[in-house]
């Protein structure tokens, strides 16, 4: 697994994963929110598996 998700792409993921699922949480926008855990996860990992199948990186190192 080779880091393919750097820089402002994992900020913004990071952040549309928090807000997302504090949405979901919370019962504003139902539980289609919870595909926020998709983002965060990708933005902690620095991994995003489509990236890898689109050949797409974001990182600068490695």
């Amino acid at each position: 697994m080779q880091n393919n998700v750097g820089g402002v792409d994992k900020v913004v993921r990071i952040i549309a994963g928090v807000i997302l699922i504090a949405l979901a949480a919370t019962g504003i926008i139902g539980l289609w929110g919870w595909v926020g855990v998709v983002p965060l996860l990708t933005g902690l990992f620095n991994f995003c598996p489509l990236y890898s199948v689109l050949g797409i990186k974001t990182c600068k190192i490695n």
